[in-house]
């Protein structure tokens, strides 16, 4: 029956389905809960892949998109889990793979050797297969029965075809030389595995293919040592003690506004770094790794915000200021997992008190530089949100919150970023990289240097980025 007794020609159904396809005959409750739990292992897995390849990844863009898809993938794998939990279905059973398939698929993207075959995995074979399967689920479920499912869909394959839009004009870019051309028959592998998919596939699979395994043969070694392109060309540079020019009473906030620039786009290693703590830290429940990888996010954003403060300038940053990535290489390779969240977690609380993130904007504001200002008050804004993280997964380890931070304040006084030794073994002369970011500031403002400023030349040889005295360890 499709008669309409609508009121004045008032929209009937709330105005979001149409009596026809309210009418339709689609999925029960226990096959529309096959499907939402294969589409939360797509996504779980494309995080933990997402997540994985962060730190080695040199291309800086693509660090930063990695980050952003891991963080749109945890968001829906989150309301997925919800979805599943509302539909009579205690214990979820979320933590199993629904098919071995999809698990062989994933452990081969994630085991992928090069760029090519990872950005194509991701973006031009599970992403896209993804895709369709919702919007299969759009055209066969009841929209009225299963409007829930229907709604977080929609929202889902609008971030889904955001990443599978940048994928392409990844694999558009990619010089040909960095392009691996025998790489047909694993292609091949992946969309067998993705033809032997009962739940989600418009067939039942009578003959399943027996898949003989191409790079996840031997298990996948997470790699933390943190990698970058050649824009980074002095990553081991620690010349410059931003934080101590920032704190000096005796320069002007519209140069401080450029360290503030170049704190931020320094943020590059916090991703990197905490990579490390969510792919080493197994177990834990899974708003652990959704807040974790929000965290994560913000920080690729806070390094963005630098980015696009040096080009409202017009300032060539590759050219003019050096990324280290010292602070996530000694991390990474010297601490565990959970001293790494303790030393987050202390410089986290160091930034709360009104000589950190409050501050920041202050300067920012002060600095006549509107978009300082605007960014260093959403950055403080996510301060707030991380340090109430750290409180929420870190600091239940401990007894109170001041050993937490005793800890932190410890782990961080035993990192070894040694000065001589990155001299001595020919890695970076620290050379004082300020005069030629300042000098191309004042062209850009079209002022006359001012001496004094130009004249800073304090390192981070012996006085740590909270500007405490380095340790004898570090």
């Amino acid at each position: 029956m499709t008669t309409n007794i609508s009121f004045h020609n008032i929209p009937p159904l709330a105005g979001a389905f149409t009596f026809e396809e309210s009418q339709r005959l689609g999925l029960s409750v226990e096959e529309c809960v096959k499907r939402l739990k294969c589409y939360h292992y797509i996504l779980k897995r494309s995080h933990q892949i997402l997540n994985s390849r962060i730190p080695s990844e040199p291309i800086y863009e693509l660090k930063m998109a990695f980050s952003l898809h891991s963080h749109y993938c945890a968001e829906h794998v989150s309301t997925l889990r919800k979805r599943v939990g509302e539909m009579r279905e205690p214990p979820l059973g979320l933590d199993k793979t629904p098919d071995e398939h999809l698990e062989i698929l994933f452990d081969e993207i994630l085991a992928a050797p090069s760029k090519e075959e990872l950005l194509i995995g991701l973006y031009e074979v599970s992403f896209p297969f993804l895709k369709s399967s919702l919007k299969k689920h759009l055209d066969i479920t009841n929209p009225l029965a299963d409007h829930p499912s229907v709604r977080i869909i929609r929202f889902a394959l609008i971030e889904i075809d955001e990443m599978i839009s940048f994928g392409k004009s990844c694999l558009e870019a990619i010089p040909q030389k960095d392009k691996n051309h025998n790489i047909t028959s694993w292609v091949d592998l992946l969309n067998e595995c993705l033809n032997n998919v009962d739940d989600l596939t418009d067939k039942q699979v009578t003959t399943k293919t027996t898949i003989k395994r191409q790079y996840s043969e031997r298990p996948y070694q997470y790699d933390g040592v943190p990698n970058r392109d050649e824009r980074f060309p002095d990553p081991f540079n620690m010349g410059v003690n931003a934080e101590a020019f920032l704190y000096d009473e005796s320069y002007p906030p519209e140069t401080k506004s450029l360290m503030m620039f170049y704190k931020r786009l320094r943020e590059i290693d916090v991703p990197e770094m905490m990579s490390s703590i969510i792919a080493e830290t197994p177990g834990k429940p899974w708003e652990y790794y959704q807040d974790m990888t929000r965290q994560l996010w913000d920080e690729a954003r806070h390094a963005m915000m630098g980015e696009v403060g040096f080009v409202s300038l017009g300032i060539n940053w590759p050219k003019e200021v050096m990324i280290n990535h010292t602070w996530s290489l000694a991390l990474n390779t010297q601490l565990t997992p959970k001293e790494r969240h303790a030393v987050l977690y202390f410089i986290e609380q160091g930034l709360m008190p009104k000589t950190g993130k409050k501050f920041e904007w202050e300067v920012g504001k002060e600095s006549k530089n509107p978009l300082s200002a605007l960014f260093q008050d959403y950055d403080w804004a996510d301060e707030v949100l991380h340090a109430k993280i750290g409180r929420d997964w870190y600091v239940p380890y401990f007894d109170n919150p001041k050993d937490a931070i005793k800890y932190g304040d410890a782990c961080w006084s035993k990192v070894l970023m040694d000065w001589n030794q990155y001299v001595s073994e020919g890695k970076t002369k620290h050379f004082n990289w300020w005069p030629g970011l300042y000098k191309a500031a004042c062209d850009a403002w079209g002022i006359e240097p001012n001496p004094e400023v130009l004249k800073f030349n304090l390192s981070y040889e012996t006085i740590r980025a909270d500007l405490k005295t380095i340790s004898a360890s570090g």
